[in-house]
């Protein structure tokens, strides 16, 4: 599979800086292999599976096998994930930081020293 180099300039236009773009690339990969993952465990629990013989326990649905196959064909979630960035269809934001709040003890009252 051959290599496509990326120009860093376009980083730095894009985000902050470029390590900003490759953490928002990054958590968008994660994203899109979990989406995969639950698309893939979905259609194999469609496929009734084979009972195991007693003597074959190797035995290989195809179905299954042509199931996997299919997803190891589509693209990699990182470069996925890289093409929504280069096509600015990936944004983020910062959650902004809620205000420290701080509670003060209720003010106690000096108690009357005046009992002696």
């Amino acid at each position: 599979m051959p290599l496509k180099p990326i120009d860093l300039e376009f980083f730095n236009q894009t985000g902050k800086n470029v390590h900003e773009c490759i953490v928002a690339t990054s958590k968008r990969a994660r994203q899109i292999n979990e989406d995969l993952k639950i698309q893939f465990n979905q259609r194999v629990e469609l496929i009734t599976t084979k009972t195991e013989t007693e003597g074959e326990e190797n035995d290989i649905n195809p179905d299954q096998l042509k199931i996997s196959i299919e997803f190891e064909k589509l693209p990699k979630p990182q470069d996925t994930a890289l093409e929504h960035l280069l096509d600015n269809s990936l944004s983020w934001k910062y959650k902004e930081k809620e205000p420290v709040v701080v509670l003060k003890d209720e003010e106690t009252a000096p108690e009357d020293e005046s009992e002696e």
